[in-house]
């Protein structure tokens, strides 16, 4: 089923579409700093991106990006609405040779634009593990966890999984070189939209890919950092995206199939 937002999981436990952020009372066509409380509490979707593609390489921590919310006063044109607009851009899914469904650009995309979302139902921590120890070596893992590492020494799950409701995003194929990189932009409340940007300048006909580890751009080893205990290596799925840094497995996290 097609959602082009993520939705509340079977477990309920976890509402996205629920309001818990104040609105801003900004009465300009598109808010700025200092007045605009949504851009106090962290970046800008639409201007930091410059900024954020460098803090992926050379800083620990980034700052957070809040977008403004339906109780917001500003207008629809506000620059602090990005993501929430959804998929603007031709994108097409296409059969690859060896990895499966994939999804290409139709059009020429500027390093630093938002793509699309990683959309789909939004589970609880119990959910997810239920879901991801149900499944076999042989069936295809869509659910993305995604862990937020605080200043304060604190870690922000988020599960999502598109198997059964999602948008475009579950095509995307992974790459250990990859032209996509994820960002969490929260709009309404504390639970992010995973949205994805452009990393580089891409063409129109090239495959978009974003590195399922969250790492922005793999350097030589990175990967290989964890050697996974041969009973893992026998659940691990080969890595064909070709780049010349390919760790040759895709991306594993043990932790998701023990018992939370």
């Amino acid at each position: 089923q097609y959602s082009p937002d993520s939705v509340a999981g079977a477990d309920g436990e976890i509402d996205p579409t629920e309001v818990t952020f104040p609105g801003c009372s900004c009465r300009s066509s598109s808010c700025a700093l200092p007045e605009c409380p949504c851009l106090r509490r962290g970046e800008n979707a639409s201007g930091s991106l410059g900024l954020r593609l460098a803090e992926q390489q050379e800083q620990h921590f980034s700052r957070p990006v809040f977008e403004c919310n339906s109780l917001c006063q500003c207008g629809e044109g506000c620059q602090n609405r990005l993501v929430q607009r959804g998929l603007q851009l031709r994108l097409q899914v296409f059969r690859t040779e060896r990895k499966g469904w994939g999804v290409r650009a139709l059009e020429p995309i500027p390093r630093g634009s938002f793509v699309c979302e990683y959309a789909g139902e939004v589970l609880g921590s119990a959910e997810a593990h239920r879901r991801i120890q149900a499944q076999t070596p042989q069936e295809p893992n869509y659910i993305i966890a995604v862990r937020e590492h605080l200043h304060d020494g604190r870690v922000m799950e988020t599960f999502v999984d598109p198997t059964h409701i999602g948008n475009v995003g579950r095509f995307l194929n992974h790459s250990c070189e990859p032209n996509l990189f994820m960002v969490p932009v929260r709009v309404d409340s504390m639970v992010p939209r995973l949205a994805l940007f452009a990393a580089a300048d891409i063409s129109a006909g090239e495959e978009l890919s974003y590195d399922y580890s969250g790492r922005f751009c793999n350097l030589p080893g990175t990967s290989r950092e964890h050697k996974p205990l041969e009973e893992e290596n026998s659940l691990r799925k080969p890595c064909y995206c070709g780049s010349r840094t390919c760790a040759s497995f895709l991306p594993w996290d043990s932790s998701l199939f023990s018992t939370p």
